[in-house]
């Protein structure tokens, strides 16, 4: 979130204050964590902060010729978003490593789930689920249906880019996807069971 403001005021940008409010797990909807989960990391549940095949399956993908994809889990994805800046270099990434080991250790997987679901960036200034169903549903983030935690899920990869208020066509291609996911996890509750 700050550096938020630093791209800011680096970019010469007027101020625009944060939309933020932190909710503990109980004030998130199922459907949230599930999009979530079905959008940015099938395999949470089943592995320790990295997802191995997911790695190989994009450095494969890179050696054949084609683009570089991300492979990050959730769990990096909180090491980001809460310790460190979004810039790639090799010791950026070393520091995301050694958070994400931390983190898989010291909190549960819901424990990661809620914090993510807490400083995801979900719009332009808009942290956080509780943020993002006030600013786009006007409802609170324990009421979102599947279908508004999906689309919320499909901004994930860019934001800023991607805008839940002015969908385009690949957004909705994409919250559908979430959707089927969604149904194929079968997840009735965050906690990873089934």
């Amino acid at each position: 979130m700050m550096y938020r403001h630093f791209q800011d005021l680096l970019d010469n940008h007027a101020y625009h204050s944060n939309h933020y409010t932190w909710v503990t797990a109980r004030q998130i909807s199922p459907n949230a964590y599930a999009a979530v989960i079905a959008a940015e990391d099938q395999n949470f549940f089943n592995h320790f902060g990295f997802d191995m095949y997911s790695i190989k399956s994009s450095i494969d993908n890179y050696m054949d010729g084609g683009r570089l994809r991300g492979a990050s889990t959730i769990s990096q994805q909180v090491a980001k978003n809460l310790f460190l800046i979004p810039s790639k270099s090799f010791l950026r990434k070393g520091m995301e490593v050694w958070f994400t080991v931390l983190i898989e250790l010291m909190w549960s997987k819901d424990r990661i789930l809620t914090v993510y679901l807490n400083i995801a960036e979900f719009g332009d200034h808009v942290y956080g689920i509780e943020a993002a169903s006030q600013h786009f549903f006007g409802i609170s983030a324990n009421r979102i249906s599947s279908s508004q935690a999906a689309i919320l899920a499909a901004t994930l990869p860019n934001p800023i880019k991607l805008k839940t208020s002015r969908p385009s066509n690949y957004l909705f291609k994409r919250q559908h996807w979430i959707l089927r996911q969604m149904k194929n996890l079968g997840y009735q509750r965050y906690s990873g069971k089934k």
